[in-house]
């Protein structure tokens, strides 16, 4: 048996498979996001530590037997958090996640230093590690006079199930200290945000075995002896571990809170300009493209709220045959947006409201305008050498069909969608402790999912969506602009 655990950012889920990769069991424990001021988002390690424990307490009730055979555990997690710890390991503040923007000005003056991009091949963006660090430095600093370790998200649950520092390749590549091509930490970047290689966990490979769990733990969760932890990764790269999006040119679209376009690629392509990542892979000597808009499904999730109904109600209120764009146009930066644009400030809007702007309409605006972000994505990854003409779908809003035809519809692509199972981070991370503890090959581990069907653009429609794309991307300049 191996175990994969996810910390999200709305809850921890765990993940029970055999030696056979089958699901024997899942659990959750829920989170709560802090938000004290606007552009914050925290969380208290503690909490997450809670989630896990309680994921773990579910288990237990009806699978005893099974997590005593438990081999191996992977982990995954939300990535570019901040949680700082002293001399003692007690954390000194609550985290800064990924989805905090307050460090926007440091974000800007260390990417505004051509070292940082040089050498981690990406922006440095406000979510990212380091400029929360410049922030706290600025800000909180008798809490960064006592750090003495800065550990991500998922490498602080690692340091409560094993007593070490340690993280790995993709998650550290979110950080902007990683030198993305050697795969180490790079002293010159830490330097210039005043801290030093002995401030960083030891860095691994995602399928390399980073300590075991501690026996009080072991036995708190009823588990054998000497059970390892595995290096784990990043969500997305624990995702594209699940949906086996592992060999050169594999692609997959998650539909989630966030949007993210991920693509395989054979060798180290950065193109910081056109704001895609270029990350580490959970193996070595692969890397990664991700384009990723900030807001997703939540748009919808946020429309729903509004109007009192469920999201699967607005949904099918559109029918089942995909419709001409209309003229209403939605930019669906509610949470600012990262890729292409790296504007913290962005905000979303509605263009070209009438009288007789539905519920519906403005539902069918909201699905076009996540889409057009996720082209823009498509495009960025195109001109830094990416090339995607299919993808697995992934996330909660791959279960709107007309969503999808619509997205294959104005990305110009086939969408694959996965038969019903699980293929996200958690399996992702149980993929990695099973690999971990067997040594095991990724390309015999990892394989993709059935696929139940596959949609296609539909060409009635293509010029139609591309002529409302080219008015959406003129929008961007004058909503930024009216946003300062």
């Amino acid at each position: 048996m191996y175990l994969g655990i996810d910390l999200g950012t709305s809850g921890v889920k765990v993940i029970l498979i055999d030696d056979e990769q089958n699901i024997v069991a899942f659990s959750k424990g829920s989170l709560e996001v802090q938000r004290k001021n606007p552009n914050w988002s925290e969380q208290n390690p503690s909490d997450w530590i809670s989630a896990t424990n309680c994921a773990i307490d579910i288990l237990k009730k009806d699978y005893s037997k099974e997590l005593k055979a438990v081999k191996g555990i992977g982990l995954s997690g939300q990535m570019h958090g901040a949680v700082v710890i002293d001399k003692h390991d007690k954390v000194l503040r609550p985290c800064i996640l990924w989805n905090d923007t307050r460090s926007f000005k440091e974000a800007s003056e260390l990417d505004s230093l051509q070292e940082f991009r040089d050498i981690t091949g990406n922006i440095v963006f406000p979510g990212f590690t380091a400029p929360k660090l410049v922030w706290l430095k600025n800000n909180e600093p008798e809490v960064f006079k006592q750090i003495s370790k800065v550990l991500l998200p998922k490498d602080y649950l690692r340091l409560y199930l094993t007593g070490e520092y340690v993280s790995e390749m993709s998650d550290s590549s979110g950080t902007s200290w990683l030198d993305t091509e050697k795969r180490v930490w790079s002293r010159k970047l830490l330097d210039k945000t005043d801290l030093g290689i002995e401030n960083m966990p030891r860095l691994i490979e995602g399928v390399d075995i980073s300590g075991k769990v501690k026996d009080e733990i072991a036995l708190k969760w009823g588990l054998s002896k000497g059970v390892i932890v595995a290096g784990g990764a990043g969500d997305n790269v624990a995702t594209a571990i699940g949906a086996g999006t592992v060999n050169d040119g594999d692609s997959f679209v998650s539909l989630g809170t966030s949007g993210v376009v991920f693509s395989t690629i054979p060798e180290y392509l950065p193109n910081p300009q056109s704001a895609v990542h270029t990350f580490c892979h959970a193996y070595k000597n692969k890397w990664h493209q991700m384009g990723v808009i900030l807001s997703a499904s939540s748009c919808l999730e946020w429309f729903s709220k509004i109007n009192n109904i469920d999201v699967k109600t607005l949904s099918d209120e559109l029918g089942n045959k995909l419709n001409a764009p209309n003229s209403t146009i939605f930019l669906p930066y509610l949470s600012g947006e990262r890729t292409p644009h790296n504007d913290a400030n962005v905000q979303g809007a509605f263009v070209g409201l009438t009288h007789n702007s539905t519920r519906e309409v403005l539902t069918q605006a909201i699905m076009e305008g996540v889409c057009f972000a996720l082209k823009d994505n498509l495009n960025a990854l195109s001109s830094a050498g990416g090339k995607v003409e299919r993808v697995t779908i992934l996330g909660g809003g791959s279960n709107s069909s007309y969503w999808l035809e619509l997205m294959a519809t104005v990305l110009n692509i086939s969408i694959d969608i996965p038969k019903e199972g699980d293929f996200g981070a958690a399996f992702g991370a149980a993929r990695l402790g099973l690999i971990a503890f067997n040594n095991a090959e990724v390309s015999e581990i990892c394989k993709a999912p059935q696929i139940e069907r596959s949609i296609y653009a539909n060409k009635n429609f293509l010029s139609q969506f591309d002529e409302s794309y080219e008015k959406f991307k003129k929008l961007y300049p004058i909503i930024s602009s009216a946003m300062k």
